[in-house]
């Protein structure tokens, strides 16, 4: 009989042995005692409810390759287990299910789900040595197994009503693909009779630019964990930022956009952010008693796990290579409370029911928003006197590309957060919106300040234009407008935030404004440069006296007016006042011959192109440090531009991991 069998088409071998399956299963069922009374049926939640419509609606329709969007913890495994009922067998006979998932917690969480709901149906489990009949209702496979030499043979595609697939983010990878294939799934494989396809993850995007629009044509459903949050589907939690001060400006991208492993691991794992970790979370959270940390690698798990047991705290981990047995004593201690800190790095993003994980210690910097969701749902599901899960995001000092928790909730990912809940970051983000607003309207109206506090009586906020060359720099006198308003002296812009005014005899004056990081109150101080007397000059040396202090004051009006009095008693009026008429007399030749020394040949300046004044300004500028100045601007613009390239390419990158309803991109 099995030689036989063997020489038959696979198709026939398949169905001889379905038939004899569901004979036996008859017959097993006459001669089998009644069974047990079935189980209680589950209550859905609103949204679950509604998510299965949906899911049946575009089938209605006429749509076969469908997503859904569901945060971590609300109950995904229980809305597609209970689709396998909710979607009508095939006019051809086709009544089985397969549900895929990529690992083995994931098949095994389905499988346990699937009995549970469904007692009277035969359910199979095709993964490592457990090799399915290809005939059971419901088949859970591990997609690993099942496309690994022929397994997949056995499955008959047109026996199937209804193909699942968990963590559906992972659905266009080779052995999903190969999978659908087989099952007619694919744009490039139409058939005339093919199961429905329904995909379900926390994350349906890709950071990757991977197109899940090669599997699914439209998202039929979405509801975010914030949402969820707010209606207390899911348990509420509290962020808090600490500054790590790992540097991640040297760290490269891997091939899928987030950061490469090894370059994060050299610049996360070192003593000092280790310690500031740990200690981090002995502030702030060691009264938790269940706490899951991410970490990068091994041997920064190792690390870390050192850290909390030399600070005498319970720590143990779990990674790819602990065994099963270990690892499940392990889980079966941090799900009783046994112990507060459970490491790993990589195992427990996807697919993990610990619903007693009280806090999150993010350790692990990354730049995919999916992956940080993926961590910090964990903690999300809901559990018997837990209020909350405690978030500890440990930033790094690179601001651009990251993805922290703020940016969760729109936020800056510079904005530092001290235990705040989603509600309070909710709310912050509709205050930023809200005075984004504002400014845009300030802007649109162009309103002005004319009847506050006159402008003179507070420090100016001065902003500096691009100059392609040093010769533009110096030819801007827009940047004095506002000094020379409260002054009747030619004090000239010399730098960022320096003014120079300077005698016939070269002595000058300084006022150095407080740089935009300077503490409330810090001083704006002016200085004098004085000439050494010809009679104590000594040649070779600078003919200059050190500078000294000679006024300070909080605000510019008050140190221009006491600058403005020191230098009336010591340079010649006629000389440092503005209004002077010889300044607006043709510059002189030797003033242009100095300037067109740093001129290009055909942009030398001729007599009559400006005046006296003018020239001797741009003069003050040069010597003053005008070409300094130009290359400092010159690098911020470089700087600037390469932050905005990055910023282009993490916005880019971000926009991937956007989720909608409805028809997916190709």
């Amino acid at each position: 009989m099995q030689r036989a069998l063997r020489r038959l088409p696979w198709n026939l071998v398949t169905l001889q042995k379905c038939s004899s399956a569901f004979f036996f299963k008859r017959l097993f069922v006459s001669l089998a005692p009644p069974s047990p009374p079935p189980s209680p049926a589950v209550r859905l939640r609103d949204y679950q409810e509604e998510c299965i419509q949906s899911v049946l609606s575009y089938l209605d329709r006429g749509h076969k390759r469908l997503g859904i969007s569901l945060a971590t913890g609300s109950g995904k495994t229980v809305i597609f287990t209970q689709l396998i009922d909710r979607i009508k067998s095939k006019e051809h006979g086709a009544t089985q299910t397969l549900i895929l998932a990529h690992r083995r917690e994931l098949v095994e969480q389905a499988a346990r789900h699937c009995t549970t709901a469904y007692p009277k149906k035969s359910i199979d489990i095709e993964m490592g040595n457990l090799h399915a009949s290809g005939c059971a209702d419901i088949t859970v496979a591990s997609v690993k197994s099942l496309t690994s030499g022929d397994r997949i043979s056995k499955f008959n595609p047109a026996r199937f009503k209804l193909v699942l697939v968990d963590e559906a983010h992972h659905i266009v990878a080779s052995r999903y693909m190969n999978t659908l294939r087989h099952f007619g799934l694919t744009k490039s494989v139409e058939k005339a009779q093919t199961p429905a396809l329904v995909g379900v993850s926390a994350t349906l995007s890709r950071f990757d630019g991977i197109r899940l629009s090669d599997a699914i044509d439209h998202i039929v459903y979405h509801k975010d964990y914030i949402d969820m949050i707010h209606e207390d589907w899911l348990s509420n939690v509290v962020f808090t930022t600490v500054q790590s001060n790992a540097d991640l400006s040297r760290v490269r991208s891997g091939s899928s956009g987030d950061f490469q492993i090894g370059d994060l691991s050299k610049a996360v794992n070192n003593a000092e952010t280790v310690e500031i970790t740990v200690r981090a979370w002995l502030s702030k959270a060691a009264d938790r008693k269940s706490t899951l940390v991410f970490c990068v690698d091994l041997p920064h798990l190792r690390a870390l796990t050192a850290a909390f047991r030399a600070h005498n705290v319970d720590a143990r981990f779990v990674t790819g290579a602990t065994s099963k047995p270990i690892r499940s004593e392990r889980l079966d201690a941090f799900k009783n409370q046994q112990y507060p800190v459970l490491l790993n790095c990589g195992v427990f993003t996807e697919g993990t029911d610990i619903p007693n994980i009280d806090c999150i210690l993010l350790a692990r910097p990354t730049k995919s928003r999916n992956l940080l969701v993926q961590m910090i749902g964990r903690g999300m599901r809901l559990y018997p006197g837990k209020t909350n899960c405690h978030i500890i995001d440990m930033v790094a000092t690179l601001n651009i590309g990251i993805v922290l928790t703020p940016t969760l909730f729109g936020l800056d990912p510079g904005e530092m957060v001290r235990k705040a809940d989603a509600n309070e970051l909710r709310s912050l983000q509709e205050r930023k919106e809200l005075e984004a607003l504002r400014e845009r309207q300030v802007k649109d109206d162009k309103i002005t300040d004319s009847h506050d506090e006159p402008a003179s009586r507070s420090q100016p906020n001065i902003t500096f234009t691009d100059y392609d060359t040093v010769y533009d720099l110096i030819d801007d006198t827009s940047a004095e407008r506002h000094i020379r308003s409260i002054s009747p002296l030619a004090w000239v812009l010399v730098g960022e935030k320096r003014y120079v005014l300077s005698s016939q005899n070269g002595e000058y004056l300084t006022i150095k404004l407080s740089p935009a990081y300077a503490s409330p109150g810090e001083l704006i101080k002016v200085w004098y440069t004085q000439r050494i007397p010809e009679d104590a000059y000594q040649s070779g040396k600078s003919p200059f006296m050190r500078p000294r202090q000679v006024a300070e004051s909080e605000t510019l009006f008050d140190a221009v007016h006491a600058a403005d009095t020191f230098a009336t008693s010591r340079f010649p009026w006629q000389f440092v006042q503005h209004a002077q008429p010889w300044r607006s007399r043709p510059a002189t030749e030797g003033q242009l011959m100095f300037l067109n020394k740093f001129r290009d040949m055909d942009d030398h300046l001729t007599v009559g192109a400006i005046s006296k004044g003018k020239a001797g300004d741009m003069i003050t500028k040069l010597k003053f440090g005008a070409k300094g100045w130009f290359a400092r601007l010159e690098a911020a613009k470089r700087k600037e531009t390469r932050m905005q390239s990055r910023l282009q390419e993490a916005t880019t990158l971000g926009k991937r991991e956007q989720v909608r309803v409805g028809p997916l991109a190709s």
